[in-house]
């Protein structure tokens, strides 16, 4: 297997940046790296921010304790700005991924 498919791969199914590593190309390693953990830590911060919001909902009986209710909360859809933050964090991160991919193939394939 040549250095591009490693490199392709690596950042395919580990994370962006990290085919950048393997051909040392550290500052695209760092940036995609960063673009991706910055974009995760917000799309999961949200998540857990919204478990909280209904276990406290569970917990002070607004809720009740029922699957089909907490079913209900856990799908009604953010609007406003958050809303907004959520799709460009997850653009940020699906994008940050393909330009891993395609861009540590590339420069294998150069460097071969």
């Amino acid at each position: 297997m040549n250095k591009a498919i490693k490199a392709a791969l690596l950042s395919a199914l580990l994370f962006p940046g990290a085919g950048h590593l393997l051909l040392k190309k550290y500052v695209a390693a760092v940036i995609l790296a960063g673009a991706s953990v910055a974009s995760l830590y917000f799309l999961v911060a949200t998540a857990i921010e919204k478990a909280l919001r209904i276990t406290e909902k569970i917990q002070r009986g607004e809720v009740p304790l029922d699957v089909a209710a907490i079913a209900e909360l856990i799908t009604n859809q953010t609007t406003g700005p958050e809303a907004q933050l959520l799709n460009i964090a997850t653009a940020v991160l699906f994008i940050a991924w393909l330009i891993g991919i395609i861009d540590s193939y590339r420069v294998g394939c150069g460097q071969e």
